[in-house]
């Protein structure tokens, strides 16, 4: 399978895929570990979060700011 494959296939039929394939990598034995950095940045919006920094938009707000 190749992306022009997957691009033909209908938006459920690849979130279904998508899903198959976590689900089967939910039963692998191995153990992948995170990056460093990903511990990092989630520290620092951890930090935005108690500071009251940190800035919430809804999925709807999201999407529209996606379209721009």
């Amino acid at each position: 399978m190749n992306i022009a494959d997957i691009k033909k296939m209908s938006t459920i039929e690849r979130l279904q895929t998508m899903e198959a394939i976590w689900d089967s990598l939910l039963y692998e034995n191995n153990e992948i570990e995170s990056p460093e950095w990903h511990e990092k940045i989630l520290e620092k919006r951890k930090e935005k979060i108690k500071s009251g920094k940190a800035k919430f938009v809804s999925l709807s707000e999201l999407k529209a700011s996606r379209k721009q």
